[in-house]
């Protein structure tokens, strides 16, 4: 841990480093100015921030999650989105139906090779609340999966407006050029569409496109400050 927060503090003067932990981190949502309509909301860590992106840490979270077959990823997160919310509002726990609040934000797991002939699976991933993060109620439906996030470094890039395809596509190829311009390392077989509102929200919306990092983020474009 040390050493990282060292290579940080050498090579990267901007970045602000944080005493990582690994614990799962679903706070109130007041800690994201952007997280307005839940009442949890995932934390992070903030690693750094340049004008095209941030890096972002997490801690290992547990997350019910569905996969749906479409040739758009709007169409296949409505249909995975319904089962999901079924389940947080009682379809669950062999039908003895706990409620759960909506958390925040949703992740639509989105693969990198697609083709517009061709139908391609996106998976929709919910942040189980704090008090079912350990012991979650099982679901009725058996499209449903629990899915076990670990400890992860993520490239991102903010957005307003919509998260769809169009725009999902658009700012993913925008941060993964920014991402080779600086010789980053990161899983290229899929991104995250990530998104923080409700579909009555108008103003002020706010979405994310995540990738994984793989190793120590080089989050500066110069040479290291020796």
């Amino acid at each position: 841990m040390f050493s990282k927060i060292f290579y940080y503090i050498k090579n990267l003067p901007e970045c602000l480093p944080l005493i990582l932990d690994n614990k799962a981190r679903l706070q109130p949502s007041t800690n994201n100015s952007f997280c307005t309509e839940s009442k949890e909301c995932l934390e992070y860590q903030l690693v750094c921030k340049t004008d095209e992106y941030e890096v972002r840490h997490y801690s290992p979270t547990r997350w019910v999650s569905t996969d749906a077959e479409a040739y758009f990823m709007g169409v296949g997160a409505a249909m995975a989105f319904r089962r999901l919310f079924q389940y947080i509002t009682g379809a669950n726990d062999a039908g003895r139906g706990i409620q759960m609040e909506m958390t925040a934000p949703v992740l639509v797991k989105i693969p990198e090779e697609t083709k517009m002939w061709e139908p391609a699976i996106y998976t929709l991933n919910f942040p189980l609340p704090a008090a079912y993060q350990e012991k979650p109620p099982a679901p009725t439906n058996d499209k449903l999966y629990f899915t076990e996030m670990p400890e992860m470094d993520v490239y991102v890039r903010s957005y307003g407006g919509w998260m769809l395809s169009v725009t999902s596509r658009l700012h993913a190829h925008l941060l993964t050029k920014e991402l080779e311009r600086v010789r980053a390392s990161y899983n290229r077989s899929y991104h995250y569409g990530v998104g923080y509102d409700s579909p009555l929200k108008l103003l002020n919306r706010h979405n994310e496109v995540w990738y994984v990092a793989e190793g120590d983020p080089p989050l500066s474009s110069g040479p290291p400050d020796y």
